[in-house]
């Protein structure tokens, strides 16, 4: 059996030297090397940015209008198509990728890990940088971005995963898994006292995220959901998750602006998280964040380039975070609050399972 590199890098066609994710190509052939792991695909959750760009790109619509069976074999085609051509599903336009469910089929003899075969896991890393093989396609939820296949994958030795909880369905879980950094990430950066925006806040992060940045803020602090409809403005109320609620589209950075100085007194925001998938959101987030403030950018449709020259363009000293989707014990957190928070696993369960 081959020796593998912990990195994968020894799956790396082009260009020779990069790792796994930047690579344009990568070997997905289904023999494993003496440290991965072959897992036996069952479901595909493509990340909001990339499934949203790929409905856009192929039928000009959002995933969310996609009804038909015809329009879902297109997307289906499109899928294949990045696959077949990169050996994993990353996103031409975005260079994001999801993530996946499945069962552990084979262990190579030197993986390290408490892991048997046998065990349903969610892999915790893009599928930007996993060699994927999609055989068929069974069933597409474009509304959720959840596609059902049969395939294989290759988990790396570096990759991290979650082995699926036994007290939910396995699409809750995929779902909550899916955005597991976000929450994680402002359980870390929300304290008690701040005043905290979270634009997307209607969206399946942004809940997360708002319950988690209300969690942690108490009630000394202000948290405000901004999301991008009525619908999704009505839905993060319900679950009575933040202490001011408005629609907007978070393109319009003035509106963004003066809306943040209306709610704070003229404060602006301790903290800013992005959950959008959307393009040209980047100036509404920074402008509402106090100087010495931080935002953080979970969405994959995020320039960094446009965010760093455009908080320069404006005169904006706030530290700006990129969304790793990964920090310690994100998984726990993130099916934690699912426990604790009913009406946020009711909806979950009735939006993604």
């Amino acid at each position: 059996m081959k020796k593998g590199n912990p990195y994968g890098t020894h799956r790396v066609i082009s260009p020779k030297g990069v790792l796994p994710q930047p690579a344009d190509v990568i070997d997905n052939t289904m023999e494993i090397y003496d440290n991965e792991i072959l897992i036996d695909v069952k479901t595909l959750n493509i990340d909001s940015a990339s499934f949203t760009e790929i409905c856009r790109q192929v039928l000009g619509k959002k995933p969310a209008e996609i009804e038909t069976q015809e329009e879902k074999d297109k997307i289906a085609e499109c899928m294949k198509g990045i696959v077949a051509k990169a050996g994993k599903h990353k996103n031409p336009w975005t260079g994001s990728g999801g993530m996946l469910i499945g069962t552990v089929k084979e262990i190579g003899p030197e993986w390290k890990g408490d892991l048997k075969v046998g065990d349903k896991i969610a892999t915790l890393v893009s599928l930007s940088l996993t060699p994927l093989t999609i055989e068929e396609i069974h069933e597409m939820r474009p509304a959720i971005d959840q596609v059902d296949i049969t395939g294989q994958a290759i988990l790396f030795q570096s990759g991290i995963y979650a082995k699926l909880p036994e007290d939910m369905p396995e699409g809750l879980a995929l779902s909550a898994l899916d955005v597991a950094g976000a929450p994680a990430q402002t359980g870390k950066l929300v304290q008690q006292g701040q005043k905290v925006l979270v634009i997307g806040g209607g969206g399946k992060s942004g809940l997360m995220c708002l319950y988690e940045a209300k969690k942690r803020a108490g009630v000394t602090g202000l948290v405000v959901c901004a999301a991008g409809s009525q619908k999704s403005e009505d839905r993060a109320r319900s679950l009575d998750l933040a202490d001011e609620y408005f629609h907007m589209d978070a393109a319009d950075a003035v509106g963004m602006y003066e809306k943040a100085m209306e709610l704070t007194n003229g404060e602006l925001y301790d903290v800013v998280i992005n959950c959008v998938s959307i393009e040209n959101t980047e100036m509404g987030s920074i402008l509402s964040c106090k100087d010495d403030g931080t935002v953080y950018f979970f969405s994959m449709a995020t320039s960094f380039t446009k965010a760093a020259l455009g908080a320069e363009g404006v005169g904006k000293d706030v530290n700006m975070i990129v969304g790793n989707g990964y920090t310690k014990g994100h998984a726990a957190v993130t099916l934690q609050e699912l426990r604790e928070h009913e009406g946020l696993r009711k909806l979950f369960e009735e939006m993604y399972a």
